[in-house]
């Protein structure tokens, strides 16, 4: 009896200094670490990693929220965060900031960045934005397949100068007639054209793959992005309307009031009926 009493305290005391097992769901630091997880999963910016879609050349576009006054604060930030890659990995492109009345503000930022960070460059963004007490409202990614077209560009380039090359050969036979030399550079002036053109556009879409555009849109305000925008526009178009309506009506007064005094002389004067003459009377 005694020695089972004893064992029992041994193996009570063994289950006592165990070390918590760190890979349960019940302990305060995994609870923290799934917080941290959660936050981390809010503030990234949706979107594709380049390696994931070779050869297609992204659009990234983000709308934001929040006080009109943190605005400008906001907006250097992320010029800031730019500029500090240098100008190889981010350039800054354009920029709007405008105010309009006291309080509401109209701000843009665009970018053109390396592909690699891209994404990781607009979640930073939206971290900037949320710490200032916005929030990312709007978040657009397009993309072009701009492999493709590269390709496309590649293929008709090898059979245009293999075209050129036949016309080139015909063309140095001292025996050609006249009409058919001219026809012939006519030909191989088109097909030049089409090579430049081709070389234009690959650079294009080369371009295209070396630089991701980015725009970050601010406006302050309860109404959403845009709407704002859609409004004022509204205004205006309906106070041009209401301009030319007056500018037409005050055009016309005069040409009408014109027309209704000659209708008002025309009634007065103009239905009245000569007196008939002596000749003319009827015999008594």
């Amino acid at each position: 009896m005694r020695k089972a009493f004893g064992l029992a305290l041994v193996l009570l005391a063994a289950g006592c200094g165990k070390a918590p097992d760190h890979d349960g769901g019940g302990g305060g630091g995994g609870g923290e670490r799934a917080t941290s997880a959660a936050a981390d999963r809010a503030v990234q910016a949706p979107g594709i990693a380049p390696s994931a879609a070779p050869g297609v050349a992204f659009n990234y576009k983000y709308a934001f929220r929040l006080p009109g006054e943190r605005i400008a604060a906001v907006q250097e930030e992320h010029a800031q965060a730019c500029e500090k890659l240098g100008v190889a990995r981010c350039r800054i492109t354009g920029m709007y900031y405008h105010l309009n009345g006291e309080r509401d503000v109209e701000a843009r930022l665009e970018f053109k960045l390396d592909p690699a960070i891209a994404r990781g460059f607009g979640k930073e963004g939206i971290a900037a934005v949320t710490h200032a007490d916005g929030r990312l409202v709007t978040s657009e990614i397009t993309g072009t397949d701009a492999g493709s077209a590269i390709d496309a560009v590649n293929r008709s380039r090898a059979d245009q100068e293999e075209a050129l090359k036949k016309i080139e050969a015909q063309l140095a036979k001292p025996d050609l007639g006249g009409r058919e030399r001219v026809e012939l550079q006519r030909q191989a002036q088109q097909i030049r054209e089409a090579m430049a053109a081709g070389k234009a556009e690959k650079e294009e879409k080369q371009e295209s793959l070396a630089k991701t555009p980015m725009t970050f849109s601010y406006e302050s305000g309860n109404a959403a992005p845009g709407v704002r925008r859609a409004l004022s526009d509204g205004f205006a178009n309906l106070v041009a309307a209401l301009e030319w309506m007056l500018l037409a009506a005050i055009t016309l007064l005069p040409w009408l009031l014109l027309a209704g005094l000659g209708l008002l002389i025309w009634r007065r004067f103009g239905r009245r009926r000569p007196a008939p003459s002596a000749a003319e009377a009827p015999p008594a």
